[in-house]
C-alpha cells in the first residue's frame, strides 16, 4: 500500500510539470529524427524547430554600404547534433531550441 501511494504521488508531481528540457542526439535529416533514449527517438512529426536549428534569411547592413542586403544563416541540424529541446506538457511536442556547441 505504501508503495503505491508513493507511486500516485510521484506521477501526480510529474503530471503537474509544465515543461521538461531535455537533449537528444540527430540521427537523421531528412526525415529528421532525433534519438532521446533506445527507447524514445522522435520524428518532425513531433517536433517544433526554432530558428537556432533552422536555415534563414535574414537582412543586414553592411558599414560604407547603401541599404540592406539578404543573407541566409545556414543553422540547420546536422546529423550527430546535440539538440536542446522543451518538451510540452502532456509530452506530445518538443521544441527544438537550439544545438550543444562543444
Amino acid at each position: 500500500m505504501t508503495q503505491l501511494i508513493k507511486q500516485i504521488a510521484a506521477e501526480a508531481v510529474a503530471a503537474g510539470k509544465p515543461c521538461d528540457i531535455i537533449t537528444g542526439t540527430v540521427i537523421s535529416v531528412k526525415p529528421l529524427k532525433i534519438k532521446v533514449s533506445q527507447k524514445l527517438t522522435l520524428s518532425e512529426d513531433f517536433l517544433i524547430l526554432g530558428r537556432n536549428v533552422s536555415d534563414y534569411e535574414t537582412e543586414i547592413t553592411l558599414p560604407g554600404s547603401v541599404g540592406k542586403s539578404k543573407v541566409t544563416i545556414h543553422n540547420a541540424l546536422k546529423k550527430g547534433d546535440t539538440a536542446v529541446m522543451i518538451r510540452q506538457a502532456g509530452g506530445q511536442r518538443y521544441l527544438v531550441i537550439d544545438k550543444v556547441v562543444v
